[in-house]
């Protein structure tokens, strides 16, 4: 028997965003996929942050605060060794901290033109 989950896919992009603004990360944006044929999950959450701790920083906060809200657990993880673009996978919602040159080089944004793109202003 497997557990129903108690909040919704919507539920944990705002708790993930939270998160991200917590700790300032730049240029947030949710990339909603559930209109689009052949996308890997419902919905994509973007930023980049300005360094490798920084980077880890987001993703390492990203997990605590998704397990302690919403006792949501990341399913997979990937780029914590250098740190440079980290996955965060949960299944329905997947995360992308970038460092600002590799976001601008892989443009994430741009291979999913036809879904709608939601942009979270920084906090200063």
């Amino acid at each position: 028997m497997t557990k129903k989950r108690e909040h919704s896919p919507e539920k944990l992009v705002d708790t993930i965003i939270e998160a991200l603004k917590d700790l300032k990360a730049v240029d947030i944006v949710s990339v909603d996929l559930r209109n689009v044929s052949g996308a890997v999950c419902k919905y994509f959450v973007i930023c980049n942050g300005t360094s490798n701790t920084h980077v880890s920083s987001l993703a390492d906060h990203v997990q605590d605060e998704t397990l302690e809200k919403i006792k949501e657990k990341v399913w997979r993880k990937e780029g914590s060794q250098n740190a440079q673009w980290m996955l965060l996978d949960y299944a329905d919602v997947v995360v992308h901290i970038f460092q600002k040159e590799y976001r601008d080089y892989y443009q994430l944004e741009q291979l999913w033109a036809d879904a709608e793109i939601t942009h979270f202003s920084d906090v200063l």
